[in-house]
């Protein structure tokens, strides 16, 4: 276990199995893959025009990281990715992991979410639970069951077999996980959370369950974790300084961010990876 501190008293645990830091990547090829939670959408700028449908943002982790280490940055980052998504096309978008060449030197991976349904089925919940709260009518999306056990026992086997892929295609690379931040306080709701104590301590285990998946893949293979699902408590959707933003009022614009990280969530969590990739 590597315990690395920064800025504001926040701590960064980073797990691997092997605690050597890495030398200087200046100059070398990196590759950002994930979902939403990599990607950024709803942040400004958008690093295509048009956005969609993938809205990679210009000021997400890995182009935060890149522009401050001098990397060759590759992002393949899709909203609404799941795993299928790394290993297979989504209709004209290729799998992420043909973006690997044999001479990348750097990965970061946030997936998973998508795959148990995680922030859809806070979105469902959150919708329902203004319309009870207001009485205001609204188009919701439908409800999401929470995961089955086997959905996290399939999710676990996929992820294992993309970093063995990465380790595969890239073997020169770094690989490190970033799991999610944190998106509930933990405990409790609040206006920006539109739900009951059910719902929302399922959603909490959810995450719990997505994080340690994460920390597993990444033992198994021998890659580390940003955890950002720990040093972002304190900073969820509820809190005073959110790193996330809630589900909005009636009449807010929504641009893609219900649920997802804000620029600051996004600085923070390259922050957490300069400090591990730091010389």
């Amino acid at each position: 276990m590597l315990r690395i501190h920064t800025l504001a008293a926040l701590t960064l645990v980073a797990t691997t199995a092997c605690t050597t830091t890495p030398p200087s990547l200046q100059g070398d090829r990196y590759v950002a893959m994930g979902s939403s939670f990599a990607a950024g959408p709803g942040i400004p700028s958008y690093y295509e025009d048009p956005p969609t449908p993938c809205a990679r943002s210009n000021n997400n982790y890995a182009h935060q990281l890149a522009s401050r280490l001098n990397l060759n940055l590759t992002d393949v980052s899709c909203s609404g990715a799941t795993t299928a998504h790394l290993t297979g096309p989504r209709g004209a978008i290729p799998p992420q992991l043909d973006a690997l060449t044999s001479d990348t030197r750097l990965v970061t991976l946030t997936i998973g979410g998508n795959d148990l349904g995680y922030i859809g089925g806070l979105t469902a919940a959150s919708c329902a639970g203004l319309m009870t709260k207001t009485g205001i009518e609204a188009e919701c999306p439908p409800m999401i069951a929470p995961p089955a056990e086997k959905t996290y026992a399939d999710l676990a086997v996929r992820m294992d077999f993309i970093a063995k892929e990465i380790r595969r295609r890239a073997p020169q690379a770094h690989l490190v996980f970033v799991d999610y931040l944190a998106v509930l306080p933990e405990s409790g709701t609040c206006a920006a959370t539109p739900l009951d104590e059910i719902q929302a301590d399922g959603a909490r285990y959810t995450a719990r369950r997505l994080a340690e998946i994460t920390r597993r893949v990444a033992a198994q293979n021998k890659a580390r974790v940003i955890t950002a699902s720990e040093f972002s408590n304190g900073h969820d959707a509820c809190s005073d300084d959110p790193w996330m933003n809630g589900y909005p009022r009636p009449g807010a614009p929504v641009n893609g961010t219900l649920y997802h990280p804000n620029a600051k969530g996004m600085t923070a969590i390259a922050n957490a990876l300069a400090a591990l990739l730091k010389d």
